[in-house]
């Protein structure tokens, strides 16, 4: 009788690489390289080496120079000698197709940059019709200017009857550039139809909004991974999908919810990440109307990051380009369960950072800055989570008054996702 074995499946390998300038020193550059394996585990991938240079900018041909770049083919090729193969190089920054097709030629192996990765998790989290959508569209915005370089191996083969074209050859074109201008055609097409479907998408949407009744309208906004859908759960009492990967949440979903006999709707948004792409942004503009349309945010900070006060600036300047920025907010600064901090020697006369401030001075600070218009709690632990609910009651209702002065709070039962 034969015996079958099922063999395990092995995650494929990828190496990162990253640049220290003068406007992203060394320590920047880590944290940044933490994100993007991050995104390569989200991806599904294993990270098995990181390459860092010193520069004063990316070089333009191959974002890294050539000694840095022949240095990651050794360790490529000793790794094949090793029987471990390296199935991806990652690259921190967005490259050309000039950079891509060079550093392709040199490497051999599949190369991606930090937006083609982020596309790639969007691809595999996208559930509805709205999400697939622009997804595809911002796929597709991605891939045209990076065309050319998959035609290059055509190129050469035009020329005129008999030997080929030289000089002489004027106006004839190979079959390289003909499937390019064919592929960029199609693709300009798609581009159009995708962008047809999401003002379709788009219309019912605002005709579900409109159907909502006079509710007053909080959304959940925050970098990504820093515990929206799960306070939204908390806060709901559903089962919003949550996990400890980037981009758990693609598909914006609303939920109505009562504090108090007081009926406010609830959305939760896809999270935001540094060196997000324009055209990423103008993909999701759909999905991110809850964001617009709202009449609160609560922006969700995960607190026990080394690098949170980057991760605000980031989220206050995508709201800046949605054009939602001077909206009502209050900050919900999370993870306080997972706060880390080394106290400083009595001799050490360095200013306080992040690593080494108490998490009561923490809190001292922001409520001072925020007028106190910030909590501090542990969704998971659900600490301060009935401070939450109280303070989100008062702002709530306050908006309601505002906004409908003279009617009663509603009660239409609205169970809605989105």
């Amino acid at each position: 009788m034969k015996e079958f074995v099922i063999s395990e499946v092995k995650a494929e390998t990828a190496i990162l690489v990253g640049i220290i300038t003068r406007e992203q020193d060394e320590a920047k550059t880590k944290e940044y390289l933490d994100e993007l394996e991050f995104l390569v585990d989200t991806a599904g991938a294993v990270c098995v080496k990181r390459f860092t240079q010193k520069v004063s900018a990316p070089s333009q041909t191959s974002y890294v120079g050539k000694g840095k770049l022949e240095e990651i083919k050794q360790f490529i090729q000793d790794e094949e000698d090793n029987e471990r193969e390296i199935g991806m190089v990652v690259f921190d920054d967005e490259l050309s197709a000039k950079q891509i097709r060079n550093i392709e030629k040199e490497l051999k192996v599949k190369i991606l940059d930090r937006t083609s990765l982020i596309l790639d998790i969007f691809a595999m989290r996208a559930q509805t019709a709205n999400a697939k959508t622009q997804v595809e569209l911002a796929q597709y915005r991605y891939m045209l200017p990076r065309l050319q370089r998959l035609w290059t191996h055509l190129e050469r083969q035009g020329g005129g009857s008999g030997s080929g074209g030289g000089k002489g050859s004027v106006g004839l074109r190979g079959p390289g550039e003909t499937q390019l201008e064919m592929d960029r055609r199609i693709i300009l097409q798609r581009i159009t139809l995708l962008k047809q479907r999401l003002v379709e998408i788009d219309k019912q949407k605002t005709t579900q909004r409109k159907s909502r009744g006079r509710l007053i309208r909080v959304a959940l906004v925050g970098y990504t991974n820093v515990g929206k859908s799960t306070m939204m759960n908390l806060l709901s009492k559903s089962e919003v999908f949550a996990e400890n990967k980037l981009f758990a949440t693609l598909d914006t979903t609303v939920r109505k919810v009562v504090v108090e006999n007081l009926p406010f709707l609830l959305a939760d948004t896809v999270g935001f990440i540094r060196k997000l792409p324009t055209d990423l942004v103008d993909s999701f503009k759909s999905t991110l109307d809850e964001v617009r349309e709202s009449d609160m945010l609560v922006h969700v900070v995960d607190i026990s990051h080394p690098d949170f006060e980057e991760q605000i600036e980031v989220v206050n300047n995508t709201l800046k380009d949605l054009g939602a920025a001077d909206k009502p907010q209050m900050i919900v600064f999370n993870k306080i369960d997972a706060y880390t901090w080394v106290e400083k020697e009595a001799d050490d006369l360095t200013p306080p950072t992040r690593e080494n401030i108490t998490l009561e001075q923490l809190q001292k600070t922001w409520m001072a800055k925020m007028n106190d218009d910030c909590i501090f709690i542990s969704a998971k632990e659900r600490t301060n989570v009935d401070l939450l609910r109280d303070t989100l009651y008062e702002k709530v209702r306050q908006l309601h008054v505002e906004k409908y002065p003279y009617n009663d709070f509603l009660y239409e039962q609205y169970d809605e996702g989105e």
